[in-house]
């Protein structure tokens, strides 16, 4: 997996890849070259078995204050119908390649977390925060609609149809403790804390069947458009080609032999 990367940071170790916006002098502000280089990562991502878990980081205190107000609002409102179009797919295409990357994603929120940064701690898997974030979908306060990158179709999954629809009529910051009462966080941390823990839940993640998680990420997304009876025969199918891997057969023999399974994935 590539860490060649020029618009955000990008390390892998140990089956696990952490990646954070670097621009903390502005807390992180997405731009055009940022935005696609991270579509493009994520999209490479579902083709790459070496990672196994990926952790979404903060820096300098803060995950992302949404796009970038000069390299990104002010030239969109010089641009025609056909290219917003083109800048809102491909903003949208970096929430796709996130859900189908088949790798669990960790989001480790401190600070601001506004705008498109809200939306990519919404497309991740899981969502460790600290006690200051500030999480806010303000898309109506700069005269937009709150329909941004799958905001109205993925929130509401999380924290319910009424809380995401205040969230997305009014743009207001939902606090860390709004965020864990309503299912948003997983889990809140000490800011001190919350890479090392975001790195136990990872490796905790990438200690289990890759591909196992990877068919639990497919069927979570899929299954949105499902009736119960579809999801059912879809989870069947699903499970009985997990059934087919190694790992299945690792799991059972590491069961009998009263020991843990080490997964590797295939």
């Amino acid at each position: 997996m590539r860490t060649d990367v020029s618009h955000f940071n990008c390390e892998i170790s140990g089956g696990i890849a952490t990646v954070a916006l670097d621009r903390p002098d502005r807390k992180n502000p997405l731009t055009f070259d940022s935005y696609a280089e991270l579509r493009d990562w994520f999209r490479d991502l579902h083709y790459d078995d070496t990672v196994k878990a990926v952790v979404f980081a903060s820096n300098g205190g803060n995950f992302c204050s949404g796009g970038d107000v000069h390299d990104i609002i002010g030239p969109l409102t010089k641009m025609s119908m056909k290219e917003l179009l083109a800048f809102t797919r491909m903003t949208g295409d970096l929430v796709k390649a996130m859900v189908n990357c088949g790798k669990p994603i960790i989001a480790a929120i401190d600070g601001v977390c506004v705008g498109a940064g809200a939306i990519i701690a919404m497309a991740s898997d899981l969502r460790i925060a600290t006690p200051e974030v500030k999480t806010a979908f303000l898309f109506t306060r700069v005269g937009l609609a709150g329909c941004d990158m799958g905001a109205c179709a993925i929130l509401p999954r999380i924290i319910g149809q009424g809380r995401a629809a205040e969230l997305l009529y009014t743009g207001r910051s939902m606090s860390a403790e709004e965020g864990a009462a309503w299912g948003f966080h997983n889990k809140l941390v000490a800011a001190e804390d919350l890479l090392a823990e975001a790195g136990r839940m990872a490796e905790r993640i990438a200690a289990g069947p890759g591909f196992g998680h990877m068919m639990t990420k497919t069927m979570l997304a899929q299954e949105w458009s499902m009736s119960i009876e579809q999801a059912i025969e879809a989870e069947a199918q699903a499970q009985a080609i997990c059934m087919q891997t190694a790992d299945f057969e690792r799991a059972y023999h590491a069961f009998v032999n009263k020991d843990k399974p080490a997964f590797e994935g295939d």
